[in-house]
């Protein structure tokens, strides 16, 4: 079978995505636990890194255009897909973080839509979804967690 129509994800892809996770899970956490004077901290890296791995998942889609056919109706939506991330997670840093967590909710949640919806139209590989599901609600939950801490903690 060739490995495009592949429904499970290949074993590294799926290690390095839950390594990935760990700085969203230990951050959201760490929010909680840390001390005071360290919350700021840990708050600006949670969100760095959420802005970084915004504009990763949208190389993804870079990528994928990259493959398409010329004169595909799929390519300008690959490309969209692939500068609207980054450009939502750099505009998320410049709010309140009140502000920020919810844009990257949002991005977050939209992009695994598009994600699917690449799936769907055969520009990603099949096993895609099965990767993206739990990453996604782990990210999303991490930034449910994170959001708490903001509205109970002080920042």
């Amino acid at each position: 079978m060739h490995p495009f129509n592949a429904t499970r994800p290949p074993g590294l892809a799926v290690g390095f995505a839950f390594a990935g996770l760990m700085p969203f899970v230990t951050g959201a956490i760490g929010l909680w636990v840390t001390p005071e004077a360290w919350r700021e901290w840990v708050m600006e890296e949670f969100l760095n890194f959420a802005a970084v791995i915004l504009a990763f998942m949208g190389a993804i889609h870079w990528g994928l255009a990259m493959r398409a056919e010329e004169g595909s109706e799929q390519a300008p939506m690959q490309l969209g897909l692939s500068v609207i991330p980054p450009l939502l997670g750099w505009f998320a840093l410049s709010l309140p973080i009140n502000f920020a967590i919810p844009v990257f909710f949002f991005a977050f949640g939209t992009l695994y839509f598009a994600d699917i919806w690449a799936v769907k139209q055969g520009l990603a590989p099949a096993w895609y979804t099965a990767l993206r599901r739990p990453v996604s609600l782990v990210i999303i939950s991490s930034m449910i967690v994170a959001w708490g801490a903001t509205l109970v903690l002080s920042y």
